[in-house]
C-alpha cells in the first residue's frame, strides 16, 4: 500500500544514463519522486528535466554548484517537509539500490513511523572485495558509538523521519559530503530516534555497464576517519555527562 506521506528521494552528482534508469525504476513502485542534481556536468540534468515533461509524479531541483551527498539531501528534505511530506526514502542514483524494495522498506517504515529503516546490504558476486571488507570498519566505529544499534553505517537505502533528520543536520556544518550516512545514522540514535534494519540486495555495475562510482579511498577513507574522531569524542563526552547526573 502506498504510503502519501513518503516519498523517495534521490541526490544525483554526474550519474549518466544511470540516473535515468535508476527514477524511471523509482516511479514504477513509487507514487512520488524528487531528485536533487547536486552541480552535475554531464547533462543527466537537462535529460532527467525532459523527462518531467507531462510526469507530475516527479519533481527535480538543481543545485549550482557540486556540495556533497548530504548538502543534496538537506535540499531534498526542505523541499519535501514543505510539500507536505513526513518520511523520505533516500536511494544512491547509480543502479546500485533496487527499486523493486522501495515498497517493503516503505511499508516498515509505515509500521514503524518514528523509526529510521537502515538497509543492511546483500551483495552479490559484483561486490568489490575492497568495498566490502573496507566497511567493516566503519561498521565497527558505528555500533560502538551507538551500542550495536546499526546494522550497516554506509549504505544509503534508508527511510528517515523528515523533522529529526533535518534538525539534526541544520544544528552542524558536517554531514554534507561522504561522511552523511553513517554520521546521520549515529546522530539519530542519539536523538532516541528507532532503528530498523532491514536487508536490501545491491549489485556493483562495471564501467561498460555503466556503472559510475565516484568513491575515492584515500580521501574517502579519510574523511570517514576523521568523522568517526569527531563521533567518538561526542560519545566520550554524552558518557562522562551522563554519570555526572
Amino acid at each position: 500500500m502506498e504510503q502519501p506521506t513518503r516519498l523517495v528521494l534521490i541526490p544525483s552528482y554526474n550519474t549518466g544514463a544511470k540516473l535515468l534508469e535508476t527514477v524511471d525504476a523509482a516511479l514504477r513502485h513509487w507514487h512520488r519522486v524528487i531528485v536533487v542534481i547536486d552541480g552535475s556536468s554531464d547533462g543527466s540534468g537537462a535529460a532527467l528535466q525532459r523527462m518531467t515533461v507531462g510526469e507530475t509524479r516527479l519533481s527535480v531541483i538543481e543545485r549550482r554548484v557540486n556540495g556533497g551527498k548530504g548538502a543534496a539531501v538537506l535540499d531534498g528534505l526542505r523541499e519535501a517537509a514543505a510539500l507536505g511530506f513526513t518520511h523520505v526514502l533516500t536511494m544512491d542514483a547509480d543502479g546500485q539500490h533496487d527499486a523493486a524494495t522501495i515498497p517493503r522498506f516503505m511499508a516498515l517504515s509505515a509500521a514503524n513511523p518514528g523509526a529510521m529503516i537502515l538497509g543492511v546490504p546483500v551483495f552479490d558476486e559484483s561486490a568489490p572485495a575492497l568495498r566490502v571488507i573496507g566497511r567493516r570498519v566503519s561498521n565497527g566505529w558505528a555500533r560502538l558509538e551507538t551500542g550495536g544499534a546499526i546494522g550497516d553505517s554506509l549504505f544509503g537505502f534508508r527511510v528517515y523521519p523528515i523533522a529529526p533528520l533535518a534538525a539534526v543536520m541544520t544544528r552542524t556544518r558536517w554531514m554534507r559530503r561522504f561522511d552523511f550516512d553513517p554520521e546521520a545514522a549515529v546522530r539519530l540514535c542519539w536523538e532516541r530516534v528507532a532503528v530498523v534494519n532491514a536487508p536490501a540486495p545491491v549489485r556493483y555495475f562495471r564501467p561498460n555497464q555503466g556503472g559510475v562510482s565516484h568513491f575515492r579511498y584515500v580521501r574517502d577513507n579519510a574523511l570517514l576517519t576523521w568523522m568517526h574522531l569527531r563521533l567518538m569524542a561526542a560519545f566520550l563526552l554524552r558518557q562522562v555527562r551522563s554519570c555526572r547526573r
